[in-house]
């Protein structure tokens, strides 16, 4: 594996895990050369690949590193592990898949991402609301909250 950062052609690997039910091979690596460290994943390659219908009704390929990437801006500084983050995307691909896509619409991948933030972290949930849904003003952000909080109640009483 070649080094990110000086280039150098050997690497070694310090940890190896299994993440995504052993669907996939996480692998700590180090440079001799730079002793820099960094992360591959290994996964086995799709027979048929799941495209995202773009809201300009462009088609690319489903990348979960985007999705990974959304979720984590909205969990920064945030107490979500980088796990929970990778389990989410790996959920959303899952069941992408599991329910016979070929191609789905951004909006449906958007949607779940939000769900799936509404029960790792609430904070997580309205920052990446707020981008999805361009919130322009604060009371989008208002009514936001005010339905999360709804819900929350709704969820209380139902315990008891």
């Amino acid at each position: 594996m070649k080094c990110p950062a000086c280039g150098a052609m050997e690497t070694r690997v310090i940890e190896t895990r299994t993440a995504d039910e052993g669907r996939i091979v996480r692998r700590r690596r180090e440079c001799p050369e730079c002793q820099v460290r960094f992360t591959t994943y290994e996964k086995t390659e799709e027979k048929r690949p799941l495209r995202v219908i773009k809201k300009d009704g462009s088609r690319e390929a489903f990348a979960r590193d985007k999705i990974i990437r959304g979720i984590s801006r909205a969990c920064e500084k945030l107490p979500v592990s980088l796990e929970q983050i990778e389990d989410l995307a790996s959920k959303i691909e899952d069941d992408l898949k599991a329910e016979g896509y070929g191609e789905v619409p951004g909006a449906e991948i958007g949607q779940r991402i939000m769900e799936g933030l509404k029960k790792i972290n609430q904070v997580a949930y309205v920052r990446f609301a707020s981008v999805y849904r361009e919130f322009t003003d604060l009371e989008s952000f208002q009514h936001e909250i005010a339905r999360l909080m709804g819900e929350k109640e709704v969820f209380r009483n139902e315990e008891h």
